[in-house]
């Protein structure tokens, strides 16, 4: 069963494009990766420092080792320094019946 995320974000001021740049720099990397079906950042029209990234997992195992690498290291340090507040991340599977 895959696993869909969503990853909310919201900048801090004047980091915008910042943030941007670091959730667009994931998209080809992460989708690369073995069980990665799916990797999209969203920004809010209407609060452009609202940033949201959906992204599908083939399983929970995949998403894991998505955890362990490079790329994510390294935006993780940069989030750390251009987010307002902490990063929400929502885990979700498909409902029963679908």
């Amino acid at each position: 069963m895959s696993l869909t995320v969503i990853a909310e974000c919201l900048a801090a001021p004047g980091y915008e494009d910042r943030l941007r740049t670091a959730l667009e720099a994931m998209i080809e990397p992460s989708v690369e990766e073995p069980g990665c079906l799916a990797y999209h950042p969203y920004a809010d029209p209407n609060e452009p420092a609202r940033m949201v990234v959906v992204e599908e997992w083939a399983d929970a195992q995949a998403l894991d080792a998505h955890f362990t690498t490079a790329h994510f290291h390294h935006v993780r340090q940069v989030l750390e320094r251009v987010l307002a507040e902490p990063m929400t991340i929502r885990k979700l599977v498909a409902a029963p019946g679908d």
